[in-house]
């Protein structure tokens, strides 16, 4: 089963001051990582990079080394097809630009589960489920 993550929960995971957000995003990359099922994107590392450096105020070369943490996930590079899928996406359901971009890369990887909590917990396109992995926690 392969599971995409959205770029909330890598910036949770670093987040110290997150609480309970905090947590469960470690433990879900760190599950991820573990049963090799975990999928992210080009994108995602680069948004990670720019929350990094400007919300959680980290200096560039120590943001530089968390992308580390990331290079042995398998990894979606978008192309033009990918971009003009993601606009068709952006269009019929009428979502935020990146939020189509993810969604595409997602299904191009064909991942049942997108890890976020920018889409509705449970909404579905087609076989790929949308899950908020706060959405039952009692967040701190």
């Amino acid at each position: 089963m392969n599971e995409f993550v959205d770029t909330n929960v890598l910036y949770y995971a670093y987040e110290l001051g997150a609480g309970t957000k905090h947590e469960i995003s470690v433990d879900l990359l760190e599950r991820l990582f573990v049963d090799e099922t975990g999928w992210i994107s080009s994108q995602v590392l680069v948004e990670f990079y720019s929350v990094a450096t400007r919300k959680l105020r980290l200096e560039s070369e120590y943001a530089e080394k968390l992308l580390n943490d990331f290079r042995d996930w398998r990894l979606h590079r978008p192309d033009y097809s990918s971009i003009i899928a993601a606009v068709h996406l952006q269009r019929r359901y009428k979502l935020a630009w990146y939020d189509a971009m993810i969604l595409n890369s997602a299904l191009e990887c064909s991942c049942s589960v997108l890890w976020t909590e920018d889409f509705s917990d449970g909404q579905r396109f087609g076989d790929l489920v949308i899950r908020n992995p706060y959405k039952h926690a009692r967040l701190v």
